[in-house]
């Protein structure tokens, strides 16, 4: 159980540890570098619209998600936040990231869809490195 006044969920916070499921406060505004690196498990994440920062390799190697949604407070999405992610298939990425890092989501093999505001694709699709035949589907901002 997270505390409902926690405001970050801190480096390695959650690292290798057994979680298949976890709901993140809405008072966290930042998860961590690392902080749910290798938890395989974790199948499910529902990323509060509290949350303006996804820090580096947060998500790296969880193997088990298959679809992330980054809500419209993210500005940010530190470097390989999602590397490694072997299981995810989609993500939802909104036009209020104005910084994503290199290889945020390299390694993602099995992502098969990206839904992202035409002027995000536009700012970082020189960086996403993307696997082969992922499909861009463009949404309206909000």
């Amino acid at each position: 159980m997270v505390p409902d006044s926690l405001i970050e969920i801190s480096y390695e916070a959650f690292s290798g540890s057994g979680l298949n499921s976890i709901v993140i406060p809405n008072s966290v505004t930042r998860i961590g570098r690392y902080a749910f690196h290798d938890c395989t498990n974790l199948k499910n994440i529902d990323i509060p619209n509290s949350v303006t920062e996804i820090g580096g390799y947060a998500f790296e190697d969880c193997t088990g998600l298959t679809s992330i949604v980054i809500p419209d407070s993210v500005t940010e999405i530190g470097y390989g936040a999602f590397r490694g992610c072997t299981g995810l298939t989609s993500i939802v990425i909104p036009n209020s990231v104005i910084e994503i890092h290199d290889y945020a989501f390299w390694g993602c093999t099995n992502l098969k869809l990206i839904k992202i505001d035409r002027n995000a694709y536009k700012r970082f699709e020189s960086i996403l490195k993307l696997p082969e035949n992922v499909e861009i589907r463009f949404i309206k901002s909000s």
